[in-house]
């Protein structure tokens, strides 16, 4: 029987329901202080206590997931170095060879660009702001430390408060891209090896705290000294105009042609181009993330595209499950692993 592992945070309940239902073994490696949260759920066979998820990397821990396949998402990417997911010892699902693609922001325009996709201008240095940008950080950092100016000095005024209050350190390196302003759109997607086919799984908005709850303010009631936080706080599902789907399929299957050539074996399993789309309903791809996102969570129940394509309601979760299955019966999980 194929055992399916991940880290107890981001979408560990769905990864491992999803399993569950596929007729999969389950288990989590969970942080101690979190064992009374993951306790709970009785799809999960087994729990390995923790102090830190560093901790899969060598040791008792890594010598466990090594009879296990094991499931990236977000919190993988945000807590490890690239080089330190590329050594975990147990087969990860998908590419763990991409994630450093996603971990940093020059490979990430460079895989953007190969695949073709519209994409905000970048801005070199704080010096050459001359319009309202977003300043990110590198990596997964899922908004936190996130914010927006309109010249240098706003640039260097909102960096200075982010490290005074602790948010950033002084010497972190920061990423500066053209605001588009329009509906913000995160578009998931699962690459099939076995199938060769790209699926369309949904769609979702983040709802980011606390720049949301800045937007009800009329501008005169706003502090400007503040530094507004783009940090996700929870995720709500958007359907896509049927018109829109065309394009949309286009963008991804141009992305996983992109990723097989740049970073072998490629964009196998679940991925995310993440955008908005302007009043023209154009859309600007200014991220992607290339493992399960966390806006998939609200599909537990099922994606209705997948019903759709399946004929079935399937979460993202059971959707990787069943790829794993449907590896371990074709004697092919070399593929769907790396």
């Amino acid at each position: 029987m194929v055992t399916v592992s991940t880290l107890g945070s981001h979408c560990s309940l769905q990864v491992l329901k999803g399993a569950k239902d596929e007729g999969l073994d389950t288990l989590l490696v969970c942080e101690r202080r979190r064992i009374s949260l993951y306790g709970r759920f009785p799809f999960i066979d087994r729990i390995v206590p923790v102090d830190a998820f560093s901790e899969i990397l060598d040791g008792e821990c890594s010598l466990i997931l090594a009879d296990t396949i094991l499931i990236p998402h977000g919190t993988l990417v945000a807590q490890m170095d690239p080089a330190d997911i590329e050594s975990i010892k147990a087969p990860v699902f998908g590419n763990k060879h991409i994630l450093r693609w996603e971990s940093d922001r020059t490979l990430k325009e460079r895989m953007m660009a190969e695949a073709g996709l519209p994409v905000p201008r970048a801005v070199d240095s704080p010096e050459q702001i001359s319009g309202r940008v977003i300043v990110k950080r590198q990596g997964a950092a899922g908004g936190r430390g996130y914010f927006t100016a309109a010249s240098p000095q706003e640039y260097h005024a909102r960096r200075e408060a982010l490290i005074r209050d602790g948010t950033i350190s002084a010497d972190e390196r920061l990423y500066i891209q053209e605001y588009i302003p329009g509906v913000l759109a995160y578009l998931q997607f699962f690459y099939s090896p076995l199938r060769d086919e790209v699926e369309f799984f949904g769609c979702d908005q983040r709802h980011e705290s606390d720049i949301e709850g800045l937007a009800r303010i009329p501008a005169h009631g706003q502090n400007p000294d503040d530094v507004p936080s783009f940090n996700v706080i929870g995720n709500s599902p958007l359907v896509l105009r049927e018109s829109l789907l065309q394009d949309a399929y286009r963008m991804a299957e141009d992305f996983v042609d992109a990723a097989r050539r740049l970073a072998h074996p490629g964009m196998n399993g679940p991925f995310c181009i993440e955008g908005v789309y302007d009043s023209g309903a154009q859309f600007s791809s200014f991220e992607f993330s290339a493992r399960i996102v966390a806006g998939t969570n609200i599909y537990m129940e099922g994606s209705p595209y997948y019903t759709l394509l399946f004929g079935e309601p399937l979460s993202m979760g059971r959707r990787i499950a069943r790829e794993i299955r449907n590896a371990h019966d074709t004697g092919r999980l070399q593929d769907v692993t790396t």
